[in-house]
């Protein structure tokens, strides 16, 4: 099981989730963050530090954003994005 980053972080890219990763699972691309799926240990440390309700546990992902499952594994996993460990400025405000 993995959780999600999904739509409501496109053009936000708050890092506020990325500072309570316990095994720093996120990646940051130009528009928005992404989850490992193999290295998230679904600790759920992340969700409640999202300002804008953006990360989902795969299970509770709504229909409209189940793209977003595969988009996470690909920008994760293709090398294109760098793992994200510290808090930097979103690209928009709350």
């Amino acid at each position: 099981m993995t959780h999600v980053v999904a739509e409501p972080c496109s053009g936000c890219k708050y890092t506020d989730c990325v500072v309570v990763c316990p095994v720093e699972c996120f990646y940051e691309g130009d528009q928005m963050l992404y989850i490992h799926p193999e290295e998230c240990i679904d600790c759920e440390a992340c969700v409640p530090e999202c300002p804008v309700e953006a990360i989902f546990h795969e299970d509770n992902l709504p229909e409209e954003w189940k793209s977003y499952m595969e988009l996470n594994a690909t920008k994760s996993e293709s090398g294109e994005c760098e793992v994200i460990t510290e808090k930097k400025e979103p690209l928009c405000d709350e």
